[in-house]
């Protein structure tokens, strides 16, 4: 496998990613190398082209690195000593890094693996490249009747709602409200996972037109378009005796959304937040917090949500809507994921065999 390849990197911190010639890697023992078929783009990507230097290296990010953290293809090459796939495989990339032999790894809890801030496309190199490497054949899912070109958006933004759905689901009771508060990539998944595994009413709020259409479309009960001071009781009319939500999602994680949320969430129930906005709440705890509630943060997923989701899709009980771009349209698809609008990932595809 000698040769380069192309690849779109960022060369130095504070400098706009460029397509340039790299190496094509060889696998180390242990290692896999995968043929990219399709790797989906990232809001994350956007913020890592614009975080400071010293931000970076505190997460132990290095300069360069190839972007791209949604990737699927087929398996290249294999290093010595691996034996569970095989060439040609079709794959999908599992997306949070993690060292497989940590306590927190050991017990199926990867997301939280200290040695995972740095991985495939953050501050290592990724998928928005012909061929990206693989350190252990853990990382890898096999993939049985799914499109490698678009399955790589299942690897985090379908694994990481899925997370955080599974987190709230014993909080939900049958035909209780749910509130996704965010109805994009990530949103638009954890809705459809609500309708497959609860009886909940699901209720969708996104102040874009577009993505609440979506959301009705994958089968939200109800979409609202601002939120506010009133949010929490609009929510409570919805719910049986007034009670407010069983669980909220919050996708975007902002102020207004977090304080909105957490005030739409009954007693005994839970508030998510996923969104990554840098928002805050300053209030008093006694007023604020639900009762005997749930409240938690996290980013990512495990490797076992990412089988899941992987299985679900194949089962064909959830939709993944893309949009594609060619390789030569890389720095157009991220213009485009930056300005909204788009009705689902945006994915390039790098191999269209």
């Amino acid at each position: 496998m000698a040769g380069t390849m192309q690849a779109y990197r960022i060369l130095e911190w504070g400098r706009p990613p460029e397509v340039v010639d790299v190496p094509i890697p060889e696998p180390g023992p242990g290692e896999v190398v995968v043929r990219v078929a399709g790797c989906g783009l990232c809001h994350s990507d956007l913020g890592m082209m614009q975080m400071p230097r010293e931000v970076c290296e505190s997460l132990g990010w290095q300069v360069p690195f190839t972007l791209g953290h949604e990737t699927a293809g087929w398996v290249a090459a294999l290093g010595a000593g691996v034996t569970s796939c095989a060439e040609g495989d079709p794959v999908a990339v599992v997306s949070p890094s993690s060292c497989g032999e940590c306590s927190y790894c050991i017990r199926g809890q990867d997301n939280c693996c200290p040695k995972g801030l740095a991985g495939r496309g953050y501050g290592r190199d990724g998928g928005l490249a012909e061929f990206v490497r693989v350190s252990s054949p853990r990382g890898l899912i096999r993939l049985s009747g799914l499109d490698p070109r678009t399955a790589g958006t299942l690897t985090d933004a379908g694994a990481t709602a899925f997370h955080g759905v599974r987190r709230v689901v014993p909080r939900i009771t049958p035909g209780g409200v749910v509130v996704v508060i965010g109805a994009g990539g990530l949103g638009s998944f954890a809705l459809q996972y609500l309708r497959h595994l609860t009886t909940a009413q699901v209720v969708v709020i996104d102040t874009d037109a577009t993505r609440r259409a979506v959301a009705m479309e994958l089968g939200a009960h109800n979409a609202i378009a601002q939120i506010g001071a009133s949010t929490a009781e609009t929510i409570r009319a919805m719910s049986a005796g007034g009670l407010g939500a069983d669980a909220v999602l919050d996708f975007v994680g902002t102020d207004s959304t977090i304080a909105a949320g957490i005030a739409a969430t009954r007693a005994g129930g839970a508030f998510a937040l996923i969104g990554a906005a840098g928002g805050k709440l300053d209030a008093a705890w006694f007023d604020a917090l639900p009762k005997d509630g749930e409240i938690f943060t996290f980013q990512g997923s495990t490797i076992s949500d990412a089988h899941d989701v992987i299985r679900l899709a194949e089962a064909g009980a959830i939709r993944n809507d893309v949009e594609t771009y060619t390789f030569d349209q890389v720095g157009q698809a991220y213009r485009d994921l930056e300005a909204g609008g788009l009705r689902g990932r945006a994915v390039v595809v790098l191999d269209d065999r």
